[in-house]
């Protein structure tokens, strides 16, 4: 059998630069998934001194910070970490859906990786879950996801 090229992401983030961008509303659920994009960084090989965190009121106004943010340059990736909970009206779902295409359309028209760390959830339990419990850190999962495109990125 013919051997077929692999690319791969090698899972070091040494000498890069990354941005968190993370959503003040639902702060206690996002404090964890900061925590745990921060800590994967950091055991990853990032200086901490090379993460930026920046705040946002809520999820909706997610696409325009990651876009200045991816715009400027600075940052090899955007990890964006927040929490939108379900509730009795339809808010839930155009949060979720605009934050949600407005954050892909930032990474495809910018070239940068943006970590999806969005958490959409239909209660306070499930966020708590995906938050550093039963289902893992988001945020973790997030950030490893950015730094494998960087990666992967700078092979294509």
């Amino acid at each position: 059998m013919t051997q077929i090229r692999t690319i791969e992401g090698q899972m070091t983030a040494k000498g890069l630069k990354f941005a968190i961008l993370a959503s003040r509303f639902n702060d206690t659920i996002v404090d964890r998934l900061v925590g745990g994009a921060v800590d994967y960084l950091a055991r990853h090989g990032a200086d901490r001194e090379d993460i930026t965190l920046v705040r946002v009121p809520g999820a909706f106004e997610m696409p325009l910070a990651a876009k200045k943010l991816c715009a400027s340059g600075k940052y090899a990736a955007v990890v964006c970490l927040g929490a939108v909970i379900r509730g009795h009206t339809p808010h839930f779902d155009f949060v979720a859906g605009e934050c949600t295409k407005g954050l892909a359309m930032v990474s495809l028209e910018t070239g940068v990786p943006v970590g999806f760390g969005l958490l959409t959830t239909d209660n306070l339990e499930q966020a708590i879950e995906r938050a550093g419990t039963k289902a893992g850190n988001k945020g973790v999962e997030a950030a490893s996801a950015a730094l494998e495109l960087v990666r992967v990125l700078e092979q294509l």
